[in-house]
């Protein structure tokens, strides 16, 4: 299944000249097809002691990626090269100075099933030696790593049903020769959210509790002390309340996330032994909090740095002064791009840097000694930079007061007023942030400013910006692209005579509600992969079970744009993958016939071997959607003609 081989490196010069790669690895015949290839780059990591680095790279238009390991002083010079037969690198992360764990994955077609499976392996960087597969009999084996162990660095702690009872216990697993230790048994009690202590023993862990439709957290003091329940969070009351990591500098301390009676989410901490919660440690007024950084040095590991929250980008509100200095001097080398550490040596004498912006799909770098950089590559050296659109973040006041975070992607292409798309995200219990977004610079390159609002019930903005979603699909949450369209076309930036939404999953089901509305103000409408029958969605969109389908199961009503499919008065793209799993490909199948019925003009694309999410859409798929899309937009959105029916 996997292969390792030394190869003489393809990309030897080319890595550090990132503009020679274009011509050496690929042929491009236009604007569409340098969107359309996977990212030339997938991800970069230093070893602990700063020695090597993998690389992680595409050797096709469709990804096929292998695992380059070089010398960071000898970079130029010949990588081992890791590859696999059947199954996809998925990505790689070290394990020590010596071994490093792969991620695999593959997509299984049997009839009618369409499932994935996965794979964790561990192999020496050097090349030598075979792959190790925990639990190698177990054909649909499925865990995931909790911690690399501190003070135990032979072992690590992964989350596996060890006695296929269907629920994840933590296993001790020796990386060196495979022996397992079971940790943790988990019951009906204890199932999910294991958060180990800097020791590596568990004493935090979340369980369902049937009876009451709650999802209930407990700690325990020690691993011999009984489970204290400190929480009971009742899937009717919809408040946040997660574990993240417990304290270095207090081992009786756990930091949670909740919202203690604010709107948004903050940092605090339970004291185990006293039983008392902290004041609010750090939260904002007008977004949630995400999480606590931590130091992942071996010196210091778990030590406090700062805080990680999502504003218009990506923030952290630093406590360590070396750590933020590091970035501030890291950031100054980069101006006008968001900056992030990608991968760092335990003496950050390397660090891998990782830029990109509105402009910028991504470059990394290999920064050494703290001053000399190389480049390593760009993610999609074959998009013209010249070309993308810059993305200004705004707010603006939907018809009921409610303010509306978005981003306006403004192409260099063309004048205002604009041909606009309006591209609400998917979800719908998620937000957006935006730095680079491939489809809004694939339509501003093509001159379509392109707006992405966080609607009503996107989270990250409060309890009451989500749940002012609730049983309002279609309506007042259709509002807010409404709106955002119009104040575009209020601000003389967008043309009304050439507006157009499209998105993909709820996005996609919020197209398909727009195209079935009256006196809204689109002309035309792509819905990727959306729901066209809300009465048919199925559990996979709530997860965690009936307690999710209580939590935001009963939220979903609204208008099903199929029962009101008579009224569309637009021309309607519609596009889906055919092994959908999120989305069944029903949900458009159920459109088109009906459309059909109807004698209603659409044009319906089917991606043949399609998944939901983003990943799953290879080149294969993206050569196909993409021009399709761009052409449908050019040639039949904003005209009178009759869209001929397929």
């Amino acid at each position: 299944m996997f292969l390792k081989q030394k190869l003489i490196a393809i990309f030897s010069v080319a890595m550090l000249l990132p503009s020679t790669l274009i011509a050496k690895d690929y042929e491009h015949s236009d604007l569409i097809e340098s969107f359309a290839v996977l990212p030339a780059l997938q991800q970069v990591s230093v070893s602990p002691d700063g020695k090597k680095i993998i690389i992680m790279r595409a050797t096709s238009k469709d990804g096929d990626y292998i695992l380059e390991v070089r010398q960071t002083d000898k970079i130029t010079e010949d990588p081992v090269l890791f590859g696999s037969e059947h199954m996809e690198i998925q990505s790689a992360f070290w394990l020590n100075n010596e071994l490093m764990a792969v991620n695999f994955s593959q997509n299984i077609q049997d009839g009618n099933r369409n499932y994935y499976a996965s794979k964790f392996a561990i192999v020496q960087a050097d090349g030598k030696g075979d792959w190790r597969v925990p639990f190698p009999k177990d054909n649909q084996a499925r865990f995931s790593l909790i911690s690399v162990l501190r003070d135990d660095p032979k072992n690590v702690l992964i989350s596996y049903d060890i006695n296929d009872d269907r629920l994840p216990d933590i296993v001790k697993y020796n990386i060196y020769n495979g022996r397992t230790r079971t940790i943790l048994r988990a019951n009906t009690k204890l199932s999910s959210g294991f958060i180990p202590d800097n020791n590596g023993e568990i004493r935090a862990a979340n369980a369902y509790d049937a009876k009451n439709n709650s999802l209930d957290q407990y700690v325990r003091l020690t691993p011999d002390d009984e489970w204290e329940l400190i929480f009971k969070n009742r899937a009717e009351n919809r408040e946040q309340f997660d574990f993240l990591s417990f304290s270095r500098e207090n081992p009786q301390e756990v930091f949670i996330s909740a919202n203690r009676g604010h709107d948004t989410t903050g940092i605090y901490t339970y004291n185990i032994e006293t039983k008392e919660y902290s004041e609010r440690l750090f939260g904002l007024e007008n977004v949630d909090v995400d999480d606590v950084i931590l130091s992942n040095k071996e010196a210091d590991r778990g030590r406090l740095l700062g805080f990680s929250y999502e504003g218009k980008h990506p923030t952290a509100y630093w406590l360590d002064e070396y750590e933020e200095n590091l970035r501030k001097a890291i950031k100054a080398a980069f101006p006008g791009k968001y900056v992030s550490l990608a991968s760092r040596s335990e003496d950050d004498n390397q660090i891998v840097v990782r830029t990109s912006a509105s402009n910028d799909p991504g470059t990394y770098y290999l920064l050494s000694n703290k001053k000399d950089v190389k480049v390593i590559g760009e993610r999609f050296p074959l998009i013209d930079r010249d070309l993308l659109g810059d993305v200004k973040y705004i707010k603006y006041t939907a018809r009921d007061g409610l303010k509306i975070p978005a981003y306006v992607t403004i192409p260099k292409v063309g004048k205002k007023p604009y041909p606009t798309v309006v591209m609400p995200h998917g979800g719908p219990w998620v937000r957006d942030t935006i730095i680079y977004d491939e489809w809004a610079q694939l339509l501003a390159s093509h001159g379509y400013m392109v707006l992405q609002p966080n609607y009503r019930g996107s989270t990250g903005f409060g309890l009451n910006h989500w749940k002012k979603g609730d049983n309002n699909w279609g309506q007042t949450m259709q509002d807010d692209k409404d709106d955002g369209a119009k104040f575009l076309i209020d601000k003389g930036l967008a043309d009304p005579e050439r507006m157009a939404i499209f998105g993909w999953s709820y996005g996609g089901y919020a197209a398909f509600a727009a195209s079935v509305r009256e006196n809204g103000p689109f002309k035309c409408a792509i819905a990727g992969a959306g729901v066209s029958d809300i009465n048919r969605i199925g559990a996979s969109l709530f997860n965690r079970g009936r307690y999710g389908r209580v939590f935001q199961g009963k939220t979903v009503t609204g208008l099903s744009p199929i029962e009101n499919a008579e009224k569309l008065a637009m021309p309607l793209f519609i596009i889906h993958g055919d092994i959908d799993q999120r989305v069944p490909v029903e949900q458009s199948r159920l459109m088109v016939d009906k459309l059909k019925s109807l004698g209603k003009p659409y044009k319906y694309l089917e991606l043949e071997g399609a998944d939901h999410f983003y990943n799953t859409l290879y080149y294969r798929h993206k050569s196909e959607f993409y021009p399709a899309m761009i052409d449908w937009l050019e040639n039949s959105c904003f005209t009178d003609s009759t869209i001929a029916k397929q």
